[in-house]
């Protein structure tokens, strides 16, 4: 069995981040999206929203796609996480340019600690490559509109979190 593992801190998880999800579930059996727990950069959301606003949308890409995504909090090194889910292949979603360059790091840092486990770039569509979790919620502080970002239950959570 090919597993994947996509993580991320989903704080919130975007559109972009599910677009990435349905692709990467077509090159794996199973794909874990690794929810990191980061202490440093001070989520807005707690690690139990962040899965709770997760899993129905991991259920709904399952039952489309065929393919078994679950989600996984963890707070190891990534490359750990990889073996404890018993995935070979690491999923990360690229914008752009920048991005890449951060990547590039990981890659060969990863590939240094254990050279067993690739790491497997998705672009992100056209249309969600300006989206970013930090912007979101930047936008939706400042009373914006975010709905074509994120799923209506983070749109709704969102709003909730900052204007109550």
């Amino acid at each position: 069995m090919r597993v994947g593992l996509y993580p991320g801190t989903f704080d919130p998880v975007t559109l972009g981040h599910i677009d990435i999800i349905r692709r990467a579930s077509a090159l794996v059996d199973k794909l874990v999206i690794g929810v990191a727990i980061n202490r440093d950069k001070g989520p807005l959301f707690s690690l139990e929203e962040r899965v709770a606003l997760l899993e129905p949308e991991l259920a709904t890409l399952s039952q489309q796609t065929g393919t078994e995504i679950v989600a996984h909090p963890f707070e190891n090194l990534l490359i750990d996480c990889a073996r404890d889910v018993g995935a070979s292949i690491i999923v990360r979603g690229l914008r752009a340019v920048a991005d890449f360059e951060y990547e590039f790091q990981m890659v060969g840092m990863n590939r240094a600690l254990d050279d067993s486990v690739e790491t497997v770039f998705l672009m992100a569509e056209a249309r969600h490559q300006a989206i970013a979790s930090k912007l979101v919620k930047e936008i939706c502080r400042l009373h914006g509109d975010v709905s074509k970002f994120v799923t209506p239950a983070v749109n709704e959570a969102l709003i909730k979190r900052f204007h109550g």
